[in-house]
Formats: structure tokens, sequence, C-alpha cells
């Protein structure tokens, strides 16, 4: 590099954070990184489903960024990133006025649909927040006193189903320790072709693994079924079936962010995520690049009656802004054989909780053919999960983001 360059990251989870963390450690004083986020902390997504038990504070999955990021060397900004010009090479902010750029990065992640079917967003709560899982939290409370049916589960054009499952069966675990189990009626609603579909075509064994559980905990289950309306004391599928339910909660679709539909030059896809090319690049500009949930990700497979989407998660938004990182690091510094790996071909690692049980779930690619898969169910407790959360939380302290 003949001058020092400018990378703006939009977005700081676990894809932004970690394209900003590693291109600073390639490139150190070569380049000023700067990144854009409105909120101070990062969000340990996969432990939200513990803070609605109680079995986490919320305090516990929150960790401050501007530490981080000064002590790399990185300028954090806490703003919101309104729109970007991609001729101009500028980026408006709501507080802050425009930043300018030679490599942009948008991880801004996704915005929740919660308008997806009549009476969604005023009557089922979502998980996915911690606003959301203190919302729960309240919620079960209350519900204690006066317990019914319960609906759980996730709606038409939803990707995230292992977090509803994880869900799920969690709550399960806390009726029982409430002691209010036999009174409640338990639904599980989903638009998979079958349980354990996951938004990848399975794995190994899954749908048997998931249909034992269902069955030993006593829990009911439509596949294929998507959400026509959510009233105060029902589900109403698009099958006709009304579900009786006094609290339900349910996964729903994600969408781009509003950043990305007031920039329309970036040529995103109707649902307003960015279409880039399998190395990460916008197709319109080559000097922007998506990571992590920002970027667009076609199903794989044929939905059945209901369609649905793929899981767009920790890891491979991890994975991703790895790619990104080397194959900025790799632009700036004069190379053209950018890295190539495609969302679909980032190995499948998830641990599914199952209310201090786990299902342990390996494959060398996300989405099939894959040459090795294998779920692993650990019926004794979930030290998996706990590892793995310890894992992250202390990656995401300290810095580490070229670790796996």
């Amino acid at each position: 590099m003949e001058s020092k360059k400018r990378v703006l990251v939009v977005g700081a989870n676990f894809a932004g954070s970690t394209a900003a963390l590693e291109i600073k450690r390639m490139l150190k004083d070569r380049v000023d990184v700067t990144v854009i986020d409105r909120s101070e902390n990062s969000l340990y997504f996969p432990s939200l489903i513990w803070v609605p038990i109680g079995r986490r504070e919320a305090s516990q999955v929150l960790v401050p960024r501007r530490p981080v990021f000064e002590k790399y060397g990185i300028t954090f900004v806490v703003d919101e990133a309104t729109s970007v010009d991609p001729d101009a090479r500028e980026v408006a902010t709501e507080h802050h006025g425009t930043f300018p750029y030679d490599e942009l990065v948008i991880a801004t992640g996704p915005r929740v649909d919660r308008d997806v079917a009549p009476g969604v967003r005023e009557h089922a709560c979502y998980v996915g927040s911690v606003e959301g899982a203190l919302d729960i939290r309240a919620k079960l409370e209350e519900f204690k006193k006066n317990p019914g049916p319960i609906v759980i589960g996730a709606t038409q054009r939803a990707g995230c189903m292992g977090a509803a499952y994880e869900f799920l069966f969690n709550v399960e675990k806390w009726l029982r320790e409430e002691k209010i189990r036999k009174k409640v009626d338990l639904y599980w609603i989903t638009p998979e072709n079958y349980l354990g579909h996951f938004g990848i075509d399975g794995m190994p064994l899954a749908e048997p693994y998931l249909k034992a559980f269902m069955n030993a905990f006593h829990i009911h289950y439509r596949t294929q079924v998507g959400v026509k309306e959510v009233t105060a004391d029902a589900v109403v599928l698009d099958t006709g079936e009304t579900i009786p339910s006094r609290f339900t909660m349910l996964m729903v679709p994600f969408t781009g962010v509003p950043f990305i539909k007031n920039s329309p030059k970036l040529g995103a896809k109707e649902n307003l995520f960015l279409d880039v090319r399998p190395d990460y690049r916008l197709k319109a500009y080559p000097d922007v690049w998506g990571a992590g949930l920002a970027v667009d990700v076609p199903p794989p497979f044929t939905p059945g009656r209901v369609p649905f989407g793929v899981p767009k998660t920790g890891y491979p938004s991890d994975a991703t802004g790895k790619v990104v990182a080397k194959n900025v690091v790799r632009t700036l510094t004069g190379r053209t054989d950018l890295i190539e790996r495609p969302w679909g071909k980032i190995p499948a690692v998830c641990i599914l909780d199952a209310g201090r049980k786990e299902v342990i779930i390996f494959g060398n690619r996300l989405f099939k053919p894959r040459w090795f898969a294998v779920m692993i169910p650990n019926v004794c407790n979930d030290f998996g999960k706990l590892l793995l959360e310890k894992y992250f939380l202390w990656k995401m302290r300290h810095g580490y983001s070229f670790l796996p």
C-alpha cells in the first residue's frame, strides 16, 4: 500500500467485530479502521434462551465493545449509520456526519419482521433480543399464577429454528421445576418440512431424535404450518386449526435493515439482504463487502407447503467476518487471489440445548452435499453449550478474533 487506507465497518457484533479486529491485526498501522454501531455492547445471542428462565442475567451475555476496540487502535463510533453513497464512498450517520472510506464492510445484521402475520407483534413474544428475553421472563412469572396452553415455534419465512427448539425444551424443563407441567399443554409449530430440518435440510438422525424428544416430553407438534393470526388467547394456523395459548413465543423472519433500504445503489435483493459474490464483495461495488447476517443466502432446498429460510447464526457470521477481513487485506495489498467461501460451505457447528441436555451437531458443510455429518445427543448435561459460551465470551472480551 502506498498510503494509509481507511476501512469502515458498519455493525459490530460477530461478523463486524471479527472483520474489524482481523483487518487491524493483519495491517496494523498501515490502515485506519473505524467501526460504527448504535450499541456500546456486543451480545452473545446463543445464551438469550436462558435469560427468561433466570439461568442468565442480561448483563452476563453483554460485552462492552469500546475497551476491546481501543486496545487494538480501532476507532469506535456509537451512532446509527443511515445510508451509504458507494459512488462518493461515504457513509452517513444520524449524529456524527459522514465517514469516507476506501473499503466498506457492511455487517449490520437483520431487522426482525414481527408484522409477518396479524397479532404477532401484539400477542407473541420474541426471545431473539435482550428486551424480548426480559419481557418473556416477566410474562412467565405471571403465567405461573394461571397456567394454561403454551405455543412455541416459528412463523412462515423464519430461519432461526434452532433457538426456538432450544427455548421450547428449556421452557418444558422450567415448567417441571415450577411443578406446573401437568397443567400445561405444550405445542410446537414450525414451517419446516419435518422436525429437525433446521433450514439446512436436516442432519443424520435429526428427525428421529427430535421426535423422541417431543414424545418423551409430551409435546404436541405441527410441521409445515404457517401462522395466520395470533390473538391474546390463541394461535390460528394457516391450516385452519386454532390452538389455545396463554403464552406464545414465535421466531419470525429476518429482513435487511433500514441502512440498506436507504442505500438503493447497493443493489440489494428484495428482502434487503446484500447480493454478494462468493468472496463477499458486492456484485455492484467491489470496494463494498457484506458479512454476517446482512448477506443474502438463498435456501438450497425446496420448502414444503410453507416457505422458510436458512439459519443465520453466530458461527457462520464469525466465519464470514474472517473471510472478508482476509480479502480486504489482500485487496489493499494488491493481491487478486481472493478467498471464496459461500455461506453453505462453512462448517455446520452447533450445540442445541435441550433443557440441561444437549445435541452436538457437526458437519463439514452447512448445506448438502456433506461428506461428514453427525448429531451426538448428551442427555446427562449441557457442558458443551456452557463451554462454548465461556469460550466465545472470553474471546469477545479480549478481542481474540483470530481464534476459531
